[in-house]
């Protein structure tokens, strides 16, 4: 199980990939972090901001996780406001 809410059956491929990507990131955090954000947002990001996303699914599980918390700022190329949204994204979450 995933954890994921939604069908990707309206999605083209490198959507389904990435939001596959999302929900298998290695630790729990992330999956759920990352997985819940494209959950609600794949189908709304425009080309530019889903390269972006493929861009953070490269990075160490340990750093991401660091830098969505706020541990340890994030690194320049990183922080964007998309970057941010998932942040806040997270947050709303947390408080629901």
């Amino acid at each position: 199980m995933t954890g994921t809410k939604r069908t990707s059956a309206d999605l083209d491929k490198r959507c389904k990939r990435i939001l596959f990507r999302c929900w298998h990131r290695g630790i729990r955090e992330m999956d759920l972090i990352l997985g819940q954000f494209a959950d609600e947002n794949i189908d709304g990001l425009s080309n530019e901001e889903l390269t972006f996303v493929e861009s953070l699914l490269d990075v160490d599980d340990r750093d991401l996780i660091q830098w969505v918390v706020g541990e340890v700022p994030t690194p320049a190329e990183f922080d964007i406001p998309l970057f941010a949204r998932i942040c806040a994204y997270r947050q709303s979450e947390e408080q629901c």
